[in-house]
């Protein structure tokens, strides 16, 4: 898991490798994705909090998401879902979950391939730009699928705890599967990182 390089408090998680995920996501779509998009929101924060709102410089990205609204809410829920996302993903991964998050995935969904089908679909499907994720609920510790939409975030709901994200942004796939967003989905399973997502259970 890539932790985050921290300049005050608000923060994104250093740079994935170019080939991380290859052959799902191409070196320049990764390059694109993180220079361009998950760069852009962490510098507009930090220009926006050092002329015209300086009490955001000792605020995490966390701390911005529970408490701001607008721009400051938006560029702080876009580099946590960004840094939720390059950690979601590895091509050193498993192929499938194991122990507890795949007893709790069969529990919740019938089995692992009933899951995937579900996940991938609503990924596949998504309007417009936003976020597919797998949730841990933190009151009967039950898992599911939710979307949020733009830069909308699980952590807004204070029962919901984020296991596994994938980003349906478009700019996430389209250099590589331009508008075939299903298969971007489909392929998405191969760079999964269930070493990770087994490690936010609750």
């Amino acid at each position: 898991m890539m932790k985050r390089t921290l300049v005050r408090c608000f923060s994104m998680i250093p740079q994935p490798p170019l080939d991380g995920f290859t052959p799902v996501l191409s070196e320049e779509t990764v390059s694109f994705h993180y220079t361009k998009h998950h760069t852009g929101y962490y510098n507009k924060l930090k220009a926006f909090a050092e002329t015209e709102r300086p009490d955001l410089l000792d605020k995490s990205n966390e701390d911005i998401i529970k408490t701001e609204t607008g721009f400051a809410f938006n560029q702080a829920a876009q580099l946590y879902n960004h840094d939720f996302y390059w950690n979601s993903m590895s091509n050193k991964g498993a192929d499938a979950p194991s122990g507890e998050l795949a007893a709790k995935i069969v529990v919740e969904f019938g089995s692992f391939e009933e899951f995937k089908k579900a996940f991938q679909g609503q990924v596949g499907a998504h309007f417009g730009s936003g976020w597919v994720w797998l949730v841990q609920e933190k009151d009967t510790k039950k898992l599911k699928i939710v979307q949020t939409h733009d830069a909308g975030c699980p952590i807004t709901d204070d029962n919901l705890h984020p296991i596994l994200t994938c980003d349906a942004w478009e700019h996430a796939f389209y250099i590589d599967y331009r508008n075939d967003k299903p298969k971007y989905a489909e392929n998405w399973w191969n760079i999964v990182n269930w070493e990770f997502a087994a490690s936010n259970l609750l």
